[in-house]
């Protein structure tokens, strides 16, 4: 079966990519960067996510979205990605996910036509510190009143955000996601330190604060959006890559040593062509698991895997390559080198680092961690006379 994007799933990121370039390019970016004291979400690019309809691919169309799925989402991950864009839309998209996935038909209706427009910014916390992203990771628990104790972190674009999806663990074991407005009585909300100008987090405290249960939610649900969440973000990783190798590629045609192009180099010609090799892997991986998920295919978990360590290693690569590539002015903070590296570190680890899915694929194929057990301690030799 030939399987590729349809032509207006290809307008639609060249429609992305075309604003970006023209409204919010690298300089653009640089700007957010360095503003650490700001809050990372520029205003009119935000406006315009919600007037070209950039929040509502996921919507379904009774809450006035688009009412599409996770390939034309990826589309616009992509885009992002390759423009190192900041802003809160992936942790917003998420939120509409886990309202439309888990909410009561009156969330739905209260909650989705803001998310679609832009007119509210939302965020999810699905882990604690240091927790793994699955339902062990949880640190926030919930009493038999829906109260919620605990931290979560980190949560994106949470000193922006109006609601907050938090997962909690509930006094019969299981896992329930919760509605929070951040500005509730007993909700802390904490900056952290990111080496990424291009993202803005936080850890959330919460202390007995008052929440709304997502009615239908469970651990499986959660499963769910966080395989929405590693695809999204792996979408954003393959298109940053895609970007930062074609950067390397022109400046190395032009880039002149011992009388020659950098790039008619053959070690440098086999190791960029490896690259190549591997982010269009990774793309590929990316746009099944999409297609996976949308379509409820058997493998999906394992799709979503598979696409998440695939991006993170390819990211990696071509990223650390740029720098090295660039010569010594791509180590400079002039150069825009360090916002592709930084940023593809940061996502490299968001919702499950390759090392985690690759345990996940071990268990989802042959039942068992991807870790090898220890080996047996060894005697000591028994002494001779």
């Amino acid at each position: 079966m030939y399987f590729a994007l349809t032509e207006e799933q290809r307008a639609l990121g060249d429609t992305v990519r075309d604003y970006l370039a023209d409204r919010f390019d690298l300089t653009a970016v640089r700007a957010v960067f360095e503003d650490t004291g700001g809050d990372g979400h520029p205003a009119e690019l935000w406006k315009t996510a919600g007037e070209q309809g950039w929040l509502a691919v996921l919507v379904p169309p009774e809450h006035d979205g688009l009412g599409l799925g996770l390939v034309d989402a990826q589309v616009v991950a992509r885009a992002f990605g390759a423009g190192v864009v900041p802003g809160p839309w992936l942790p917003t998209v998420l939120a509409g996910e886990a309202i439309r996935l888990a909410g009561s038909p009156e969330q739905r209706r209260a909650l989705l036509p803001r998310i679609a427009t832009g007119d509210l910014v939302a965020t999810v916390a699905l882990r604690g510190p240091a927790g793994r992203y699955d339902p062990t990771g949880v640190r926030v628990t919930a009493d038999a009143a829906g109260r919620l104790t605990g931290t979560a972190l980190p949560v994106e674009y949470a000193e922006v955000a109006r609601t907050v999806v938090v997962a909690a663990t509930e006094p019969s074991g299981q896992t329930g996601l919760y509605l929070v407005d951040p500005r509730s009585p007993g909700v802390t909300v904490d900056g952290l330190d990111s080496y990424d100008g291009t993202v803005r987090a936080a850890s959330l405290t919460l202390d007995g604060v008052d929440a709304r249960r997502l009615p239908e939610s469970s651990a499986a649900v959660l499963t769910e959006l966080l395989d929405r969440a590693a695809l999204l973000t792996a979408a954003d990783l393959v298109g940053l890559a895609r970007q930062a190798l074609g950067r390397t590629v022109a400046y190395d045609r032009d880039r002149v040593q011992f009388g020659r192009p950098v790039g008619s180099f053959q070690a440098l010609k086999h190791h960029l062509a490896d690259l190549h090799l591997a982010v269009t892997m990774a793309e590929h991986a990316v746009l099944y698991a999409a297609h996976a998920l949308d379509t409820g295919l058997a493998d999906r978990r394992l799709a979503a895997a598979v696409a998440k360590s695939k991006a993170g290693d390819a990211a990696r690569e071509v990223t650390g390559t740029m720098i090295q590539y660039h010569g010594g002015i791509g180590y400079t903070w002039e150069h825009e080198a360090h916002f592709f590296y930084k940023r593809a570190k940061r996502e490299i680890y968001s919702y499950g680092d390759p090392d985690h899915h690759r345990e996940r694929i071990a268990s989802l194929t042959i039942g068992t961690s991807a870790r090898p057990a220890p080996a047996p301690p060894v005697a000591s030799p028994e002494p001779t006379s």
